[in-house]
């Protein structure tokens, strides 16, 4: 769908082109379909005849804003054309007031941060139809409390209190049990280590250990190894991405062109890249529209993605979410329902750490 020239500003069509664009691109929105002039002409809104019209859609694929994809077929919006038409012609359509509270409800439940990330993109999914995206936050947790709590048959329960207040669990295989070892352990990790994140907590650990300043015993600073280490192991593991609702972009269209499909999915799989796709909106003032050949990473498969940031309570961004789907997604109402989105998970997320 490359446009054949530079597509104009809209100011420079024709209030008859501008019509008769417009109701391309919404029905093609629709359907999928590419539009033909005897559609358009059918229920008589544009009062012309579909010579006129056909007239007119030679005329915008000119200008590169629609396409033919088959000689006899009608036409459909270049990623050019759906530019314009989202930049300057779409009419948004804001979340009903059902919607709204299905997206507080289903944010506002309890649970740890990346539960509430998870459901953050299985209900993007559910109210787009495409794949939800939420990119998980870099978190660099402090320190304030951390307890070792026996459970036998050599394991204990790390428990870690962050200056957050989030709390994380873990059971740890241990070699010993001896209380006075894992209160050793506790009482050094909180005392000596709080306000410290995770690898500052380790590598200071490391070091009074081997200057000889530590009075720990072998199997408290055992102990003490494990206990720092399982978080940083979980920490590295964890995907800088989080997608749900990747099969709703395997539809009964898509499977006419299953390469496309699989370039798509192929793209999903390298997280890394789709997340720097998504580190670009950070900054954005606004949620942001990438719409097919606009960026290289979705170019050959004819995604796009609509992006927004999501702050917490200070306004700071901490992460992006979006939808990915194809070029025909309803930009006029996933939109507004993206930014929603980004909008609830900041609140969620200041109830859960604060």
């Amino acid at each position: 769908m490359a446009p054949t020239s530079k597509a104009p500003p809209i100011t420079e069509l024709t209030e008859r082109a501008r019509d008769i664009f417009r109701r391309v691109v919404e029905e093609y929105i629709e359907s999928g379909q590419p539009v033909g002039s005897k559609t358009l002409a059918a229920d008589g809104a544009l009062n012309l005849s579909p010579a006129s019209i056909r007239s007119v859609l030679a005329d915008l694929e000119q200008l590169g804003l629609l396409a033919a994809p088959h000689t006899s077929a009608g036409r459909m919006p270049t990623d050019a054309g759906l530019r314009i038409f989202v930049d300057g012609m779409m009419r948004v359509a804001e979340p009903s007031a059902q919607e709204r509270a299905q997206i507080e409800a289903r944010l506002s439940e309890a649970g740890p941060v990346e539960q509430a990330l998870r459901k953050t993109s299985a209900l993007l999914s559910e109210l787009s139809g495409a794949a939800g995206m939420v990119m998980v936050p870099p978190r660099e947790q402090r320190l304030a409390q951390f307890s070792l709590v026996p459970l036998g048959q050599g394991r204990a329960l790390a428990v870690l209190v962050g200056e957050d207040g989030a709390v994380e669990n873990r059971v740890l295989e241990i070699d010993t049990t001896a209380p006075g070892s894992l209160e050793a352990a506790s009482n050094y990790i909180t005392a000596r280590l709080a306000g410290r994140t995770l690898a500052e907590a380790a590598k200071a650990m490391r070091a009074e250990i081997k200057a000889g300043r530590s009075q720990l015993d072998e199997a408290s600073r055992d102990l003490v190894e494990r206990g720092l280490a399982v978080w940083s192991e979980d920490a590295d593991s964890r995907p800088v991405l989080i997608v749900r609702g990747a099969a709703n972009l395997i539809d009964d269209e898509a499977m006419g062109d299953i390469e496309r499909v699989r370039s798509l999915l192929d793209d999903l799989e390298n997280k890394q890249s789709v997340a720097g796709l998504l580190e670009s909106a950070r900054e954005a003032e606004a949620t942001r529209i990438f719409i097919g050949s606009e960026n290289r990473l979705f170019g050959l498969s004819g995604s796009s993605v609509i992006a927004s940031p999501y702050r917490d309570k200070e306004g700071r961004v901490v992460g992006v979410l979006g939808v990915i789907g194809p070029t025909r997604l309803n930009y006029a109402r996933v939109v507004p329902m993206v930014d929603l989105t980004a909008r609830s998970l900041g609140r969620s997320l200041g109830k859960l750490i604060a």
